[in-house]
């Protein structure tokens, strides 16, 4: 496989088994070393779930007719509203899929994928609105269907451009713009609609504000008002806004309710509303898991489709779950960023169940034992290993490397897009100093530093694609999908795309393979006919984890539509290296004949 088959699949953001390889076929660590995985007993979480009763079925009132009748809203006086099974589902099944009420892309993807179905471009490229020239479409009949909305949209980008104090601020935020879809929409559809209904239904926090968020949401309002271009309160009666109150519901149930609108490998590109499933409630150890896996039969009509899929059993009258924020940080992260965004103090098993060791904070054992040791902090610096029970000594050390590797991993985030040299520098110098700390692969902020090293070496490769460029990284595409193996359930979506990034990787076609067979053996990755058997048996695993992450149903996504395509190409190369080699092997020890016969 060529590099830029890979680098024009991630560029167009459409890409992040039969036979399983085990962890070591993929990293010189060992899987049990990957630190303990921190999924609670699915048996015990389950019978905990179920003890506590459902109150009552919730009324829809003919609203919500996406929601199965396999699947029912109910409301718990621990949990309030949350969705339920109604019959068994295994892990990998569609348990529902619905196109949200409103997506809206990020202003940085505005001219990268049509804002009416969220598709890349086509090969002929998007066709751009004409007078905002904002907007793209994949061709006519997108534009012709977003039109009834994007009239309103279209006025509203104009008048705010032409407001704006620079051209940086010339284009609304995706929270104004979705905001006014939402408006433009209950307008269109009525305000006595299902449509309006089902939207407002949805959790507002306006009696209990954290007041860290009232100045945001006062902010988003006054840019709300403003994109509408109304100037009394009056005006914003057809809205269905008739008091100041209405208007911090609005802007408390979107950004209470809002999901992230992802391309099919993943990738961030803007934000939905989809308030069916908006009733799943949170957990940091989830049984289902939200993805965009853009596979209907009729994109330009039924896209972006949201899929609720399912990566663990599920039993009759469990709840349905999901995961709000990112499972792979800390606890005490998690626990700040669900208050702060959601109001709410998660009481998941994940959160309340004691650990011994969380792969999110472990280091490796002093002695080298094999087993880890809770990572040392300021409140708690006492930490010996579980395994052998040697004491941590030097605990400062390793709270000032997580400290400072927090502020590189903030200060080159910020600069991956700005300044990508820049931040691959800092990221490039952090990582030796974690892993001298002995950080596991796992733990924070090890593990999304790791990620981030790795996009930017990517992003990268195309201009510098070099051996050894292109083998670190893999060695750090390798070392984040072992991280994440300790910390995500099999099938986890994420774990699916890293291993697929992975194996495509290692499919790249090596610029300069070590010309001694003694040294590629040895080293990793490995070179030739070993990398491709590596790159095979990756991509069968990242095809069996897909196959859960975006549902049995959807054919694993279009991503393992790709890995599939990727496992028949290696296996032809395969095929022919291996003939290959039987073919030179053949025509010697045919050599060798003629010459004892002459």
């Amino acid at each position: 496989m060529s590099f830029s088959n890979l680098h024009s699949a991630r560029k167009a953001k459409e890409a992040k088994s039969f036979v399983k390889a085990p962890i070591s076929t993929i990293s010189d660590v060992r899987e049990d070393e990957a630190a303990p995985s921190s999924s609670v007993d699915l048996a015990e979480d389950v019978e905990i779930r179920l003890a506590s009763k459902p109150l009552e079925v919730v009324r829809l009132e003919n609203t919500h007719r996406a929601l199965p009748s396999s699947l029912e809203i109910r409301h718990s006086c621990e949990t309030g509203r949350g969705m339920y099974a109604k019959s068994a589902f295994k892990a990998g099944c569609v348990l529902m899929a619905t196109k949200p009420h409103v997506s809206v892309l990020s202003t940085s993807y505005l001219d990268a994928y049509c804002s009416f179905c969220c598709g890349p471009s086509p090969q002929s490229g998007l066709k751009r609105c004409t007078r905002c020239r904002v907007v793209h479409y994949c061709n006519s009949q997108c534009q012709n269907n977003d039109w009834s909305v994007h009239k309103h949209e279209c006025d509203a980008i104009q008048k705010w451009a032409q407001a704006a104090p620079s051209s940086d601020a010339a284009i609304p935020g995706d929270g104004v713009r979705c905001l006014g879809r939402i408006l433009w929409s209950q307008q269109k559809e009525g305000l006595d609609s299902a449509w309006t209904k089902e939207y407002n239904m949805m959790q507002s926090h306006r009696s209990s504000l954290q007041p860290s968020a009232f100045e945001s949401h006062t902010h988003l309002a006054h840019s709300v008002v403003r994109y509408l271009g109304v100037s009394s309160p009056l005006e914003l009666q057809p809205y269905g806004l008739t008091s100041a109150g209405d208007l911090v519901d609005l802007i408390s149930r979107f950004t209470t309710n809002t999901f992230t609108l992802t391309s099919p490998s993943l990738t961030p590109i803007g934000i939905s509303v989809c308030p069916t499933i908006a009733f799943a409630n949170h957990s940091c150890d989830p049984n289902a898991v939200i993805v965009f896996p853009r596979t209907s039969s009729n994109p330009q009509m039924q896209e972006p489709l949201m899929h609720l899929v399912s990566i663990k059993p599920i039993i009759p009258d469990e709840e349905v779950i999901t995961s709000y924020i990112d499972v792979t940080l800390p606890k005490h992260v998690r626990q700040k960023e669900l208050q702060e965004t959601y109001n709410f103090t998660c009481k998941c098993r994940l959160c309340t169940k004691a650990l011994a060791v969380d792969p999110r904070e472990s280091i490796w054992c002093p002695k080298s034992c094999g087993g880890t040791c809770p990572a040392p902090a300021d409140e708690d610096p006492m930490s010996r290993c579980v395994k052998c029970k040697a004491i941590v000594s030097d605990t400062d050390t390793v709270i000032d490397a997580i400290r400072v590797g927090q502020e590189a991993l903030d200060k080159a985030t910020s600069l991956q897009f700005r300044d990508p040299v820049r931040a691959k520098h800092i990221t490039t110098n952090m990582l030796p100093i974690l892993i001298s700390a002995h950080l596991t692969p796992s733990c924070h902020p090890l593990l999304p530093l790791t990620r981030l090293h790795k996009e930017l070496l990517i992003a990268s490769l195309s201009s510098s694609l070099t051996q050894d460029t292109l083998d670190e990284t893999i060695r750090t595409a390798r070392n984040y999908t072992v991280g994440l193996t300790a910390v995500l359930p099999h099938g986890h979506p994420v774990r699916g795309i890293a291993l697929a990034e992975l194996g495509k990787l290692l499919a790249v076609d090596e610029p300069a393979p070590p010309a001694e067979l003694s040294v590629a053996k040895e080293r990793f990755p490995p070179s030739g006919a070993p990398r491709l058997k590596l790159a095979y048996e990756t991509l069968l695993r990242a095809r069996d984890e897909l196959m859960v992450g975006f549902g049995v149903g959807n054919g694993g996504g279009l991503v393992a539509n790709e890995v599939r395509e990727a496992i028949v190409r290696l296996e032809k190369e395969l095929g022919a290296w291996t003939q290959g080699i039987k073919n030179v092997l053949e025509d010697a020890n045919a050599g060798k004949a003629n010459g004892q016969q002459q």
